[in-house]
């Protein structure tokens, strides 16, 4: 595996050793142990999400906040999405800033999200199927958010406006500025 830094500090792009032969591909999705050699970060997952997802569902910005805050590591089984993490750490340099990238089951890349970190993804494909590990277990009063189309955030989700499936929830998380405050 190699393991890539973004622009933002702790978010990582880690990219699988894939073997592919005549009869299709193998990768290791997760070793623990190689996992902390490449990034040296000692993290226990301990809880694993799915979701099932059709083309234009965009879930996000979410994160958990205080002791029940997570760090994710976030891949596509099935299909594709863009991925998207935002520095949601007040104190941090690039707070409010950005990173997109596309997970598909061709690329078989994974992001590292870290505490403090909003995360959204929006479906490219027909369908995809989205697999996530976290280092805390979900804590339903330690939700946030901000909302996904914040003109200061200027994320391009890549597909028009009307395309855009969104949960009640979703449409009324808080402005970045009302986050920060």
């Amino acid at each position: 595996m190699t393991v890539e830094k973004t622009p933002l500090e702790g978010c990582l792009l880690i990219k699988p050793r894939v073997f592919k032969d005549e009869r299709g591909s193998f990768f290791e999705s997760y070793n623990h142990q190689v996992f902390q050699k490449e990034t040296g970060l000692h993290l226990e997952f301990i809880q694993d999400n799915q979701s099932i997802s059709q083309r234009g569902a965009l879930r996000g910005i979410h994160l958990q906040t205080g002791a029940h805050a997570q760090t994710k590591l976030v891949r596509v089984v099935q299909g594709e999405v863009l991925d998207v993490a935002v520095d949601l750490r007040k104190k941090s340099p690039t707070f409010g800033k950005t990173y997109a990238t596309i997970l598909n089951d061709e690329n078989n890349h994974q992001l590292l999200i870290p505490k403090g970190f909003g995360h959204g993804f929006i479906t490219l494909s027909n369908n995809a199927i989205f697999a996530y590990k976290c280092d805390n277990y979900y804590h339903k009063a330690s939700e946030a958010g901000v909302i996904y189309n914040d003109p200061s955030l200027n994320i391009d989700w890549m597909l028009p406006k009307e395309e855009l499936i969104l949960s009640e929830k979703d449409q009324e998380l808080p402005s970045l500025e009302k986050f920060r405050s």
